[in-house]
């Protein structure tokens, strides 16, 4: 009978019950559909999120069809158990000084805990390094964020930016932080960690969501101000460029991901995440589905693509059975950081010097319809923007207004006046 092996997982910061066991399509498909697992390129896995309801249906599914081990996840279960008693009569100081940029006052909040050495805080997170105090922040975070049905990508982006506040702060509770020590530190991000303004941006974000949103607090950030981002202008392929790029690749399945994503415009999840379903042939369209800002949307079929796309599916060997480009386990898709490599790859083959990523494929996809003569507004709607600032950034980098506009040093030659 099979063996699968049932053990602890941390994914993506994100407690998950790992499910390993020899390759087997009949059991992908069984865990796959009916627990709705998913496979982790990076880990080598499947797994579903940590949960009694997941365990239960996972067991269900596979009961009487493979052996089961499980010492490994309920050692863990047990020891997460222990340690969760254990902070409860933990003490620790109410107030502290970090690296001399973030000076607090006395902290009101006081709490009883049982003594322990200061100088080896138990850490509940080990890659983010959490102090026990603070251990609470993440998960109610992630709760509240699950419930407002956030995109995966921006629960990311703030657990990320939360970690490093936890991280810097250690055993100061967060909870008590005022709007004055909160400036003092994103004055310490932008002046010791020479953080972009971007980046910022996205750490008052996060700040902002849990001390509204998780706390409660009414105008929690009235009073900080935000750095001015940077005017920063797409960065563009001429078509030539675009051509030696196509043409600098061999493998079929390598330049289709390069086509469709300069065809229709389309971000490195959008094309991850293409299925076959999505491809529309009566109509010509392609259908990008939960998009960002949980937005769907058609755009067009290239015939070019089309034919290329087919070419790519016959000769494909395994053929996908679910994305359009799957990775390495059938009926899993092609990950983002992979067709981030073809392009860079590409880029190198081709000869190109510019300091460009896969997403300047879209932004040249957008600037060749201008100067092809395509209204905005159309573009607008084929790049799923949800303002036409957004689009309008485009306009910027039109070389057909600029190549009209004359330099006053060409007039100066042609009146002989130099």
């Amino acid at each position: 009978m099979q063996k699968i092996k049932l053990q602890f997982l941390l994914h993506h910061h994100q407690e998950c019950i790992g499910i390993y066991f020899d390759k087997n399509p009949s059991i992908n498909k069984t865990i796959q559909e009916n627990a709705g697992a998913k496979w982790s390129a990076s880990n080598k896995c499947w797994y579903i999120p940590l949960s009694k309801e997941n365990y239960n249906k996972l067991v269900s599914v596979l009961k009487n069809k493979v052996d089961i081990e499980k010492s490994g996840l309920h050692k863990y279960l047990l020891d997460k158990k222990q340690k969760e008693t254990a902070i409860s009569n933990i003490a620790f100081r109410n107030s502290i000084t970090v690296n001399s940029q973030l000076q607090l006052s006395e902290v009101k909040k006081k709490a009883i805990y049982a003594p322990q050495p200061e100088k080896k805080p138990i850490v509940i997170y080990k890659i983010q390094k959490i102090h026990p105090i603070n251990a609470h922040v993440l998960p109610a975070m992630q709760q509240q964020l699950k419930l407002r049905a956030y995109s995966p990508s921006t629960i990311k982006t703030y657990f990320n930016e939360m970690s490093q506040l936890l991280q810097t702060i250690n055993s100061i509770p967060a909870d008590a932080l005022t709007p004055e020590h909160l400036r003092r530190y994103l004055v310490y991000c932008y002046e010791k960690l020479s953080l972009t303004e971007n980046t910022l941006h996205s750490r008052i974000n996060a700040l902002k969501f849990y001390y509204e949103q998780v706390l409660g607090r009414e105008k929690f950030f009235w009073e900080i101000p935000r750095p001015k981002k940077r005017h920063i202008l797409p960065k563009v392929l001429g078509e030539t460029e675009i051509r030696r790029l196509f043409t600098a690749l061999q493998n079929k399945k390598h330049k289709a991901v390069l086509f469709t994503a300069y065809s229709a415009g389309l971000r490195v999840s959008e094309v991850v995440n293409l299925q076959l379903t999505h491809i529309d042939r009566s109509r010509m369209q392609l259908f990008i589905k939960d998009a960002k800002g949980k937005k769907d949307r058609y755009v067009m079929l290239s015939p070019v693509l089309l034919d290329i796309l087919t070419n790519y599916y016959k000769t494909a060997n395994p053929r996908p059975i679910k994305y359009l480009f799957e990775g390495p386990e059938p009926g899993t898709a092609y990950s983002a950081s992979s067709m981030q490599r073809i392009f860079q790859i590409a880029r190198k083959n081709a000869g190109i010097g510019k300091e460009l990523s896969f997403h300047s494929l879209r932004h040249s996809f957008a600037t060749h319809l201008l100067e092809k003569g395509i209204d905005i507004k159309y573009i607008k709607e084929l790049l799923g923007h949800f303002d036409i600032k957004t689009t309008a950034r485009y306009l910027h980098v039109k070389k057909e207004h600029l190549i009209n506009i004359e330099s006053p040093l060409d007039s100066l030659f042609i009146k002989d006046d130099i």
